[in-house]
């Protein structure tokens, strides 16, 4: 006790400043033990659950392997179906382990088809994990709303379409896309009835994931598109567009024609792009008596696909143009007259110094 109150004495004795360092040391020295013991727990409780999340992976897949083999003849779900179900239901409170249920589940649905992903779409159903997707379409906030219509589609539960198709205008992008998502997976072109009155805009990313979707599927019957060609929304028409070219609807003709004159510079590139491939020279003799009446941005485009279908009854238009006052339709030309007649580009030489052409020409003959 003396010791102690030594101690204490002789520390009083310190000026104000230095008994300050020392207090402010104490409480950092103590805060550095109490966070790493604290730290050390943390990892030991990780390290368990992570163990946790493995032996509970295991036990589900082992589970779900033995419910898809132990199908009976009659294609009614056996009692040994049944008591699979049972267990897999106590375990769907814990959101946890009915997310690791959902992840199995989906990673097998993938490594398998025809029957067997049948029977893990009815075990979705028999757990009741088809439930809980639907209460996520209940909830407040967009992103859970999002995840359930995502699982929904995984899943192909096509009878929640009445309950996803609502979600078509929502206000958040990533809803809506969802849902779109959701609507091409499970339905195909039916499923693109949406962009008949569809307001909001529809990305460039959006349709090109729309478009992977389609193009999974080879026995299909393309819809009529006709009505998304005219509809007053742009990035609807630019997609139509594509679905022209990609599925040869040669049947659109005069539709893609008409929109030549459309308001929009974008909508109008694309479509001369779409004419030149679908209809070759007979889009392209009508873009030629139409050049004048281009934009640059549509000259250049036109120039650039009349590199790929270019004949040598073409050449007068060729000539007419390598003095263009834009520098890459004069390149352009120059290439293209290079291309079909190499005796005329290689005069060209010869004009006289003060055309702009001698410089180019050096150019293009060196590539």
């Amino acid at each position: 006790m003396i010791d102690y109150q030594y101690l204490i004495d002789y520390f009083e004795e310190f000026p104000f400043l230095v008994q300050l360092v020392w207090r402010i040391s104490g409480v950092l020295f103590l805060a550095i033990v109490l966070l790493t013991i604290y730290l050390k727990a943390i990892r030991y409780k990780l390290r368990k659950k992570e163990n946790e999340h493995v032996t509970f992976k295991k036990e589900y897949e082992a589970l779900l392997v033995e419910y898809l083999y132990a199908e009976s003849e009659d294609e009614q779900v056996s009692t040994e179906q049944q008591s699979i179900i049972l267990k897999l239901k106590n375990h769907l409170p814990i959101k946890y382990k009915r997310k690791m249920i959902i992840s199995v589940l989906y990673n097998l649905m993938n490594e398998v088809s025809g029957e067997m992903a049948e029977s893990i779409k009815t075990l979705y159903y028999k757990t009741g994990l088809i439930d809980y997707a639907l209460k996520r379409l209940k909830n407040k906030n967009w992103y859970v709303i999002a995840k359930g219509i995502g699982e929904l589609r995984r899943f192909k539960i096509e009878e929640a379409h009445g309950a996803v198709i609502k979600f078509i205008k929502h206000p958040k992008n990533e809803v809506r896309k969802e849902t779109q998502l959701y609507l091409v997976n499970l339905f195909r072109f039916e499923g693109l009835s949406f962009l008949d009155d569809l307001e909001t805009p529809l990305s460039e990313w959006a349709q090109l994931q729309l478009l992977e979707v389609l193009q999974k599927f080879d026995d299909q019957q393309i819809c009529d598109i006709k009505p998304w060609l005219k509809s007053n929304n742009n990035t609807v028409v630019l997609f139509a567009l594509k679905l022209a070219q990609i599925y040869n609807q040669f049947e659109v003709k005069d539709i893609l024609i008409d929109l030549l004159s459309h308001k929009e510079k974008e909508i109008r590139i694309c479509v001369i792009e779409v004419l030149t491939n679908m209809y070759g020279i007979e889009a392209k003799e009508i873009l030629k008596t139409n050049f004048n009446e281009l934009s640059i941005e549509e000259q250049l485009s036109f120039f650039g696909l009349l590199e790929n279908l270019v004949v040598p009854s073409d050449e007068p238009f060729i000539e007419k143009h390598i003095f263009h006052k834009n520098f890459e339709i004069q390149l352009l030309a120059l290439k293209i007259l290079k291309t079909i007649n190499i005796d005329k580009f290689m005069g060209l030489d010869k004009l006289p110094s003060n055309k702009e052409v001698p410089e180019m020409f050096n150019l293009v003959n060196n590539v």
